[in-house]
């Protein structure tokens, strides 16, 4: 095969091993959503465009079910509300996602984020150590503790936990944002701290009436840091092409991670089983959380190595 085939060949092998790992995405009934600009390099222009990463995470393992976690990246020139509205069509369940008004969409259930609640009183704190700002911290620290302990237990006791522990505190937890609201302007950056939560107060309290949500959207953040990290690494990127396959490189290196790979082996073993005629009826096979199986199994059929 001449390489010009071979690059076609291995194209077709990665965009349809990506494609997978979407549609196992979506299928999911919760995924949490996040994006980060990324330079594009505008041909004719002289200069770079901003465009965006975004990611599309499942993960399942803090309420004990045995859906493996996979990360779907998409690439797009700009942050347009159809962008989202393309990613996510035909999804349908809760999204775990930012205030982002292009998250708001027919039959997805939007789910924010307390972290990000929190981050905006402890800017607060750290910039005028008020006590206004560190009572608030200390109620959402008192959330992030019940969460803590009932990590990794089935949604059913979480769910009870929350709705016995974390639904009082939540309900007590408004009541004093709202007195406090009244008292200051909404000028002051501590009225907009608490202008913030009370206006996205049911998307953020709902995490506490499903045992399958989280408290915050930390699952999409931490996987966009393998964006941060790589943006140190170049200027930007050579085009629109060029994001559209960063995504799928995206896609394929943070769901092995998420599997417990090491995805340069992971990447370069299924790479060489392209090039040596794997069955494309046998890609599922191949796919992160079933590929440590397959190596499994082969070896197992072909017995201990020989002295």
């Amino acid at each position: 095969m001449v390489m010009a085939d071979w690059m076609g060949h291995l194209a077709w092998w990665i965009a349809a091993l990506v494609e997978m790992i979407g549609a196992y995405v979506m299928s999911a009934p919760v995924i949490h959503a996040d994006d980060t600009p990324i330079k594009v390099l505008s041909p004719g222009k002289g200069r770079t465009a901003t465009g965006r990463i975004w990611i599309y995470a499942v993960d399942e393992r803090p309420w004990a079910s045995e859906r493996a976690p996979a990360a779907f990246y998409r690439y797009s020139p700009d942050r347009k509300g159809e962008r989202p509205a393309e990613h996510l069509a035909g999804f349908s369940g809760f999204l775990q996602a930012d205030a982002y008004a292009g998250y708001a969409l027919p039959g997805i259930t939007h789910v924010q984020c307390m972290a990000h609640a929190r981050r905006y009183f402890f800017d607060v704190f750290d910039a005028t150590k008020s006590p206004v700002a560190q009572e608030a911290l200390c109620r959402i620290g008192a959330l992030y503790a019940i969460e803590a302990e009932i990590n990794g237990k089935p949604a059913d006791v979480r769910l009870a936990e929350r709705q016995a522990r974390a639904v009082p505190l939540l309900t007590a937890f408004k009541a004093w944002l709202e007195g406090e609201r009244q008292r200051l302007s909404l000028k002051s950056t501590l009225g907009k701290a608490l202008q913030y939560s009370l206006s996205r107060w049911d998307a953020l309290a709902r995490y506490a009436s499903d045992g399958r949500l989280a408290i915050d959207n930390n699952v999409a953040e931490r996987g966009l840091r393998t964006i941060a990290v790589t943006r140190k690494n170049f200027l930007f990127l050579g085009s629109d092409e060029g994001g559209r396959r960063a995504a799928h490189i995206y896609t394929i290196v943070e769901s092995a991670r998420l599997n417990g790979l090491n995805p340069q082996v992971y990447l370069a073993d299924v790479i060489d089983r392209m090039a040596k005629g794997w069955p494309r009826s046998r890609l599922a096979e191949l796919l992160p959380w079933n590929w440590s199986a397959t190596k499994t199994i082969e070896a197992t059929a072909t017995g201990p190595p020989a002295d």
